[in-house]
């Protein structure tokens, strides 16, 4: 289906031509005064420059030729040349009856399916997840599924941090603490033990501790380099320690992701393409790309137009080693050499905006990537408490991911239990309290601009009112609710027998509903799940305003009461089809 901007534009413009008018200049939007129309096209404006006349001419020539058009009610010139519409009821019916009909709501499906890669995540094994992560989750999460409903092939890569420096100084502060385990004999032959000799609590402790010793101890420091350098060199103890650090990090990872209903289809980390990086930088060289300066091999980036310094990508420091730079181009030669990605989507802090040109630089400059891949970096703003300063814990640390979710369920909880007319068990409250939840935490973040910072309110996130996630999932509960009743009584839902609207809210509703392909293309396109947001609480409202003022289920006129079934029936699947592309979804009741 077109969207109906376009079908009310393609009316709008035949009518421009009719009257000798470019049909360019016939470009539809909606109203930005709904008290006076539903849709206006300010063409006529622009086009009086170009021909010298009066806008109020051009627009009146083009009402005259849209004077009987079936498409509009109302259609009139106003000063100094706006033109002012208004559809057809029975238009815009026929447009969402189509809706109802269509697969993915009329969406249209891609001239050519996409294979794009979305790195988010980034977590570094060994250390809990903690607020800072669930921006990078959230989002590309939502990202991900609705490239994924736009049509596309989208692959979720969660790029752990499992190679680097932390490594070593686990493993260091692991030997210090037991100095006997077999992992540190160089002349250890033997199996090593199934079970690893720590928990996931052990390594939440371990790392700080480590890390805060190796900024005061230079020889606990150098110890630690020796043992990543050990572990990178494939020494079979530390290789085998490694293991079981992955193994009981993803564990936990997978267990905190799955309560965001976060989901990777790749759990690849640094270490996955350490072996590429010797070839990749050597090949650098030889092609002329890399060169040394100041001890370092880098590779310049700079160009013409910058009109701030960009400095060169560091492949190697003066020691030799590697760089999060260089891991991250074998990253992106792995994935062209898997998945031939046609986009490479990375979600991380908005700060790393300058390290990102440079890597995209390098890898279109060496050639990692073709010329028309795309190298697409969504810098995304700060998680900040109520001061406006970034979200801490009350004693100033940093809050634990699954911390601020238990917050969030608790508040939820609480919320359904002291209102007792809700008729629902404590057991009950205590699983819609978790799916609430889940709604607070997405759509409060997803509903901001991904580069905004924004302030995490507890409070209003879990509020039943206004613009949350609550609101949404009490909007589609209250559908819901209504159809099981009629369903109750005897009736069947006819999802196709949506009448023209009986008075100017179900008309309203109608008129948002027909905005989804926009909101979802819109989304796609601008890597902006926000877009979507911004659609269902419109649609919400709109919805809520047609059951305040329309009897539904008492409405004594059969044929109408179908009409309305249907409708809201409609709304109901766009709003849960919107909050899955979202990474939520609505309980039975609430």
């Amino acid at each position: 289906m077109e969207k109906i901007l376009d079908l009310i534009t393609k009316e709008v413009s035949e009518a421009f031509v009719a009257a000798g008018y470019p049909g360019e200049a016939g470009r539809v939007s909606i109203s930005n005064r709904p008290d006076l129309c539903e849709y206006q096209c300010n063409g006529s404006m622009a086009l009086a420059k170009q021909l010298h006349t009066a806008p109020i001419n051009v627009a009146n020539a083009v009402v005259e030729k849209l004077v009987g058009n079936p498409a509009f009610s109302k259609a009139e010139a106003v000063m100094p040349g706006f033109i002012n519409l208004n559809v057809n009821p029975e238009f815009i019916t026929e447009y969402v009856r189509s809706m109802a009909k269509e697969d993915k709501f009329g969406l249209k499906a891609p001239e050519k399916a996409l294979k794009i890669v979305i790195d988010y995540g980034g977590p570094n094994v060994a250390k809990a997840l903690h607020v800072g992560h669930l921006r990078s989750a959230v989002i590309g999460e939502a990202v991900k599924r609705i490239c994924r409903y736009v049509g596309h092939d989208a692959i979720g890569d969660i790029h752990m941090g499992d190679w680097g420096l932390p490594m070593g100084l686990v493993m260091t502060e692991l030997q210090e603490r037991k100095p006997d385990l077999c992992y540190f004999d160089e002349n250890y032959q033997g199996e090593y033990p199934e079970e690893a000799p720590f928990t996931v609590a052990d390594l939440e402790e371990i790392y700080p501790t480590a890390s805060g010793k190796s900024k005061e101890d230079e020889a606990y420091k150098a110890r630690a380099m020796e043992a990543t350098f050990k572990l990178q060199s494939g020494v079979r103890g530390y290789r085998a320690l490694w293991n079981k650090i992955i193994d009981v990090s993803v564990s936990d990872l997978k267990r905190n992701y799955d309560n965001l209903d976060v989901h990777f289809d790749l759990w690849n980390g640094e270490s996955s393409v350490h072996e590429l990086i010797p070839g990749m930088v050597q090949k650098m060289k030889d092609d002329g790309f890399a060169h040394y300066s100041e001890g370092a091999l880098v590779v310049d980036v700079k160009e013409e137009t910058d009109t701030k310094e960009v400095p060169p990508c560091m492949l190697l420091k003066s020691d030799g080693a590697a760089k999060y730079d260089t891991t991250d181009l074998a990253t992106i030669l792995d994935r062209m050499e898997k998945y031939n990605p046609d986009k490479i989507i990375y979600l991380t802090d908005k700060r790393q905006e300058l390290y990102f040109t440079q890597v995209f630089r390098c890898a279109k400059k060496t050639g990692l990537v073709h010329d028309d891949t795309e190298l697409i970096h969504i810098g995304f703003g700060t998680m900040n408490g109520k001061d406006g300063k970034p979200f801490k814990t009350r004693d100033g640390g940093v809050m634990r991911l699954e911390y601020l979710i238990k917050d969030i369920n608790e508040e939820m909880l609480k919320k359904l239990i002291e209102n007792e007319n809700r008729g629902i068990s404590e057991e009950e409250a205590e699983k819609t309290s978790k799916i609430i939840g889940l709604a607070a935490i997405k759509y409060g973040d997803l509903s901001n601009q991904p580069s905004k910072d924004y302030v995490f309110d507890l409070d209003r996130f879990t509020s039943f009112e206004g613009n949350t996630g609550p609101y949404i999932l009490y909007t589609i509960v209250r559908i819901k609710s209504i159809l099981d009743k009629f369903v109750s009584q005897g009736g069947k839902i006819n999802a196709e027998a949506i009448k023209s609207p009986v008075n100017e809210s179900e008309k309203e509703l109608m008129k948002v509903l027909t905005g989804f392909q926009a909101a979802v293309t819109g989304a796609y396109e601008e890597l902006s799940p926000n877009r979507v947001c911004a659609f269902i609480y419109d649609l919400a409202n709109a919805l809520n305003s047609f059951y305040h003022e329309t009897k539904i289920l008492t409405e004594e006129d059969a044929d109408k009461k179908e009409g309305f079934i249907a409708l809201i029936n409609l709304t109901k699947n766009v709003l849960e089809t919107c909050i899955d592309m979202l990474g939520f979804s609505a309980p039975e009741r609430m």
